[in-house]
């Protein structure tokens, strides 16, 4: 993939340093009834720092983003962010922060032009975010950010399609764009890989490490293999508890890990 100049892609504030973590959870913890979907987790991730959530279905990783995304409150525990206390604030004023994230299941205006989409996510961090029936040109700079972003992640030819003719893969590639082009200092990403083809997760696996190591991620993935690859560090989740938290290397030796999410062990996820 063709890379841009940092000036599409650089953090839209301070991500921090190596002592204050862009994004801190303590105790995190999350009740439905008699259902503990998170119990006690804790979680930091840091400037520069690539990090993956893992885990069978029903392991909590959904929740847990939720959480940290500010789309629920937990029960007990705090979420920083930036160093800041976040644990009551909303997700729309986290994104103020600069928090972007991508869904597990697409959230695209489908019938609109690929190049549309991306302009209304570069125009939602915008002091004029709410005029969107102000007249836009080929030459403003939400267009030409949002085109920038598009040739990051390959979609640069597909501008002017409409998103419902993309594929699947190709609309994961579109949210990734939409979640750049807000120039964002963290990055949440809810199962990229979801429903990809094995080409596909190819191409996803090449845009994820081309990212600048100046954006941090929190990557929420099922696909164990993937995670492995793109992260530095690893958080791997049975039931709301942690099972394991270290490298990839440590929590791919991890017995525990192995039970967990295959009785044949990690290496013949590996293979699949």
């Amino acid at each position: 993939m063709t890379a841009v100049g940092a000036s599409a892609l650089s953090p839209g504030g301070s991500p921090g340093d190596r002592v204050t973590p862009v994004a801190e959870v303590r105790g995190l913890t999350r009740r439905f009834g008699g259902v503990t979907a998170v119990d006690g987790v804790n979680l930091a991730v840091h400037a520069g720092e690539r990090v993956a959530v893992i885990g069978p279905n029903g392991a909590g990783k959904t929740t847990l983003f939720r959480l940290i995304a500010g789309e629920m409150r937990p029960s007990e525990g705090t979420v920083t962010l930036f160093g800041r206390d976040v644990t009551k604030m909303p997700a729309h004023k986290r994104a103020r922060l600069g928090v972007s994230r991508t869904f597990q299941v697409s959230n695209l205006f489908l019938d609109m032009p690929v190049i549309d989409n991306v302009r209304v996510a570069a125009q939602a961090g915008l002091s004029a975010r709410h005029r969107f029936w102000w007249p836009q040109s080929d030459s403003d700079e939400v267009t030409q950010r949002s085109e920038e972003v598009l040739e990051r992640v390959g979609l640069i030819e597909r501008r002017n399609d409409r998103v419902a003719d993309l594929s699947h893969g190709e609309q994961r590639q579109l949210e990734i764009a939409m979640a750049l082009v807000t120039r964002p200092s963290f990055l949440l990403l809810d199962e990229p890989a979801a429903g990809l083809a094995m080409g596909e997760r190819a191409m996803l696996r090449e845009l994820l490490e081309s990212l600048p190591r100046s954006l941090p991620y929190l990557l929420i993935e099922h696909d164990m293999s993937l995670a492995l690859e793109l992260a530095d560090r690893v958080l791997c989740l049975n039931n709301g508890k942690e099972v394991a938290f270290g490298t990839p290397d440590e929590v791919r030796s991890n017995q525990a890990v192995q039970d967990v999410y295959l009785r044949r062990g990690i290496s013949d996820v590996e293979d699949q």
